[in-house]
């Protein structure tokens, strides 16, 4: 089973992914994409690790090359979130190279491996602000990765203000 959650910044999505994995009986893996770039990034790090420090989960710092992770079998696997891994896979040279294809294989790779696999992403571009054409550019591929998310995952929701709405697939 595989199941992509997405949604705005600060709307519910971890939470509501942490949740998707509550009942899991074999080992679970939280797959932290975050890099700990300033302190901003090491609050929220920390942040996080706190938030789901009683929840079962294995953390595994994995910033670029998800395809290089081994699970282990009946595992299940929460990653969080596409959004950081996108840039990170798109700024680690310049210029800047698109990590579609990369990140999708990797993601199918992990769904194959694990027993249930949970993917954070975000929205983003919505705001209508206009951005330099590094950042357009990364907004244009991370929409072309949620889109071809969507179509690997077995469901999909979106949260909007802490409520998760059901978009593909069966409740399970």
């Amino acid at each position: 089973m595989t199941i992509l959650v997405t949604g705005g910044s600060k709307c519910g999505k971890s939470r509501f992914a942490e949740q998707l994995l509550h009942d899991f009986k074999g080992r679970k893996f939280y797959v932290a994409t975050m890099q700990p770039y300033g302190s901003d990034a090491q609050e929220a790090i920390a942040r996080h690790r706190e938030m789901r420090r009683t929840k079962g989960f294995e953390t595994l710092e994995q910033y670029t090359d998800l395809a290089a992770l081994s699970i282990p079998d009946a595992s299940a696997v929460l990653v969080e979130c596409i959004g950081n891994l996108c840039a990170n896979e798109m700024f680690s040279a310049l210029p800047p190279t698109d990590p579609t294809e990369k990140i999708c294989t990797a993601i199918r790779t992990l769904s194959k491996q694990s027993e249930c696999l949970v993917i954070v992403t975000n929205e983003v571009g919505s705001d209508g602000i206009p951005y330099d054409s590094y950042t357009q550019d990364y907004i244009r591929i991370l929409h072309t990765v949620n889109r071809e998310l969507t179509t690997i995952a077995d469901t999909v929701y979106e949260c909007v203000f802490g409520i998760p709405i059901l978009l593909k697939g069966t409740v399970s």
